[in-house]
């Protein structure tokens, strides 16, 4: 199947901190997403954000209402996902699932622990709410590309594949756009059944 124009998507992104809510300090979360997802994405995106605290019902809210009433094919979030009291981000994830996706936070682990042996310390998790893929990412805009993208060599072939290589087949079975990426950023991964040659305009 071929097409002249790439699928528009509407991406929900969400910082969750309680000091960045707050303004005690410029959120750096939003910024590295938005970066990210840009880089990396031919579909034209509308971007749905926001910036909130700790709290779990909160976070539960603003998934139901990315994922339900702005359509967000995809929601990704940062922050609250280690161990201390406050960080409840999965719990709040969790209880608004459909499906849990328990790859994602294995790969994501995976990829931490190339880096620091704390990274066993992570919780992120991922879920189907929908037609709404919802993943937690790490707080540090170096560590959101890394699980994003990957680890490649010298000569740019992958080490270890980051989690956005399986995101586009996942939201092509639960019903949402064919994304396309940029491979010099992150090649999506489809069986050739799957695949549809998409062409710039």
């Amino acid at each position: 199947m071929s097409t002249s124009v790439f699928d528009p998507v509407t991406i929900g992104i969400v910082s969750i901190s309680d000091r960045a809510s707050q303004g005690v300090y410029q959120d750096q979360g939003l910024p590295a997403l938005r970066d990210w997802l840009t880089r990396a994405l031919h579909n034209p995106i509308t971007f749905v954000e926001r910036l909130i605290p700790d709290e779990r019902d909160t976070i539960s809210a603003t998934l139901v209402e990315l994922a339900d009433q702005h359509g967000c094919s995809l929601i990704l979030t940062t922050g609250g996902t280690g161990p201390a009291p406050r960080d409840v981000t999965p719990e709040a994830t969790l209880a608004v699932a459909d499906k849990e996706m328990p790859g994602f936070g294995e790969q994501m682990r995976q990829i931490s622990l190339r880096f620091v042996p704390t990274a066993i310390l992570s919780r992120q998790v991922a879920v189907i709410r929908g037609r709404s893929l919802i993943i937690n990412l790490p707080g540090q805009p170096k560590s959101i590309a890394e699980t994003l993208e990957g680890l490649k060599d010298a000569d740019g072939r992958p080490v270890v594949h980051g989690i956005f290589a399986a995101v586009p087949y996942c939201i092509d079975l639960i019903g949402g756009p064919y994304l396309e990426t940029r491979p010099e950023v992150c090649a999506a991964f489809r069986p050739k059944s799957a695949q549809r040659r998409v062409n710039a305009p």
